[in-house]
């Protein structure tokens, strides 16, 4: 079981930019997968990025391709999600997850075991 604990949350307006964290007790010893999830009030949890730690492979949601950047620092046990050209429909909990069987579809929900406890993204038009 990996320890996940997010941070980098925050207010900004439309058109700023975040960097989230995602602190991983043991990065890669033992998660076949990343992913960074998001869910807002009302809606179910979807995925946004995912990220394979061994080969870097990502992916990423349609509606934040060309705007969000997933990205791992092994040494570090900690992986990312750079967020530019924020929206007001971006605003969420944020959170990070760790998968350890066959992990695809690698943004499903299902597809993950541990998970870190969220970190709020607010952006205001």
């Amino acid at each position: 079981q990996v320890q996940l604990v997010e941070s980098g949350g925050g207010s900004v307006q439309t058109g700023g930019s975040l960097r989230l964290s995602c602190a991983a007790s043991d990065y890669t010893a033992s998660s076949r997968c990343m992913g960074w999830f998001r869910q807002a009030p009302g809606k179910e949890r979807e995925g946004v990025a995912g990220i394979y730690p061994n080969s870097g492979s990502t992916v990423y949601a349609n509606s934040v391709k060309g705007r969000f950047t997933i990205s791992q620092d092994k040494a570090k046990n900690t992986m990312y999600l750079q967020m530019s050209s924020l929206k007001p429909e971006d605003t969420a909990m944020y959170y990070c997850a760790a998968g350890y069987g066959r992990c695809w579809p690698v943004l499903m929900p299902n597809t993950y075991n541990d998970w870190g406890q969220g970190t709020q993204v607010t952006v205001s038009s």
